[in-house]
């Protein structure tokens, strides 16, 4: 039985706007809400930056990361990449509300945020897939099959309420994904919208990929 969140996220548009004072205002959001705060989804544009998780080991940035300013986050994962032309998209839920009798465990927020990704993917004729113990979304067929081009990082505090979220690859300079380990694994090529065929505006995507965002989130199995 499918049972509708009451309200769904707020969606806002942030713009292009700097890293870190996105991640501190997504801090204060969180450390400001109460049971009746309405969850948002932040879409948001940034500046070249790399950023580290609480595991990430500065040594998957490689010669060349230096150019590029880096930021230490409270995020799960290891190193990743942003800038212009990809989708970056922060959830800030409140897991507890989103299943009924309980909540959304982290595991299906993942994986829901996959499928949502994969469903935006497959609107462009690019077929998406998860690997098993490596969160994001990887191109699934065709010559770079087991390229990235989503990325997942999130943040469940032990009240069940989230922040950062994830990213998806639209017409970007992929230069400086080849200064890091993306998310901890050497060698991992990285891809884009773009580059596998796919003529898409950066706003399109951003608005597909929250709306579908929406759906997928406000629909709980039980």
């Amino acid at each position: 039985m499918s049972t509708l969140q009451a309200e769904p996220a707020l969606i806002r548009h942030l713009g292009r706007a700097d890293y870190e004072p996105t991640f501190a205002a997504m801090r204060a959001f969180t450390d400001a809400r109460t049971p009746d705060t309405r969850d948002e989804f932040w879409i948001v544009e940034h500046p070249p930056v790399f950023t580290l998780g609480l595991g990430a080991d500065r040594g998957h940035l490689l010669a060349g990361a230096d150019s590029i300013p880096v930021v230490q986050t409270d995020r799960g994962g290891e190193v990743t990449y942003h800038g212009p032309g990809q989708v970056v998209i922060y959830l800030l839920m409140d897991l507890r509300r989103n299943k009924p009798g309980g909540k959304l465990y982290a595991r299906q927020f993942v994986h829901k945020i996959e499928q949502a990704i994969i469903n935006v993917l497959a609107a462009y004729n690019l077929a998406g897939e998860r690997v098993e113990g490596a969160p994001g979304i990887y191109m699934a067929d065709g010559p770079k099959k087991g390229a990235k081009i989503a990325a997942l990082g999130l943040k469940v505090r032990g009240n069940g309420c989230t922040y950062h979220g994830l990213s998806l690859n639209v017409a970007m300079d992929l230069a400086p994904f080849s200064w890091i380990n993306p998310c901890g694994y050497a060698g991992l090529e990285t891809v884009d919208m773009r580059s596998m065929g796919a003529a898409a505006e950066l706003a399109d995507v951003q608005q597909a990929l929250a709306g579908e965002l929406v759906r997928v989130l406000a629909h709980t199995e039980t």
